[in-house]
C-alpha cells in the first residue's frame, strides 16, 4: 500500500469467542436467542448470526480452555435488542442467569450474561436515545 492510498475501517468481520466445547456453546447461545449461521465441527467453529448483518459471533473451540468465571476487566460484546429488560426476562426463562440486574446506560438499558468459558455478551437497547438505534 502506498502512502497516498486511503486506509479506512469498513466494518466488523466477526467477533471471535473461545469456547471449550462447541456443542455446549452452541446450545447455550441458541438458548440466549442467537441463530446458528453455520457450524463446522471438523474446524471447531460455529457462526452465530446477529440480526440481518453478515458478520456475527464466531465460536472457536479451544481444547485446553476450561470453565471459568468472567474476569473484570474483560472484553465484552454487546448486541442491540429492542428492550434489554425484556431480554433479561427471556434469558432467565431460558435458564441463563444475568451477571446482574439490567442496568441503565447512556442510551438505554443493558443486561449481560457470561458463557461457561467467561465470555461476556451484553444485550443493550436504545430506549433513551432511539435516534441512535437501528430502529427509529
Amino acid at each position: 500500500m502506498s502512502d497516498d492510498e486511503s486506509y479506512e475501517l469498513l466494518g466488523f468481520d466477526n467477533v471471535l469467542l473461545p469456547v471449550g466445547d462447541l456443542g455446549e456453546a452452541v446450545g447455550f447461545y441458541e438458548r440466549a436467542g442467537f441463530a446458528v449461521g453455520f457450524r463446522l465441527d471438523e474446524a471447531g467453529i460455529a457462526l452465530l448470526r446477529v440480526g440481518a448483518e453478515t458478520p456475527g459471533i464466531l465460536l472457536r473451540r479451544e481444547d485446553a480452555l476450561g470453565y471459568r468465571s468472567p474476569a473484570w476487566p474483560a472484553s465484552r460484546v454487546w448486541v442491540e435488542v429492542p428492550d434489554a429488560r425484556l431480554a433479561a426476562r427471556r434469558l432467565a426463562a431460558a435458564g441463563i442467569a444475568p451477571l446482574e440486574e439490567p442496568f441503565a446506560v447512556a442510551t438505554g438499558w443493558t443486561v449481560e450474561i457470561a458463557d461457561p468459558w467467561g465470555n461476556v455478551v451484553g444485550f443493550t437497547d436504545y430506549s433513551k436515545r432511539p435516534e441512535l438505534g437501528r430502529r427509529t
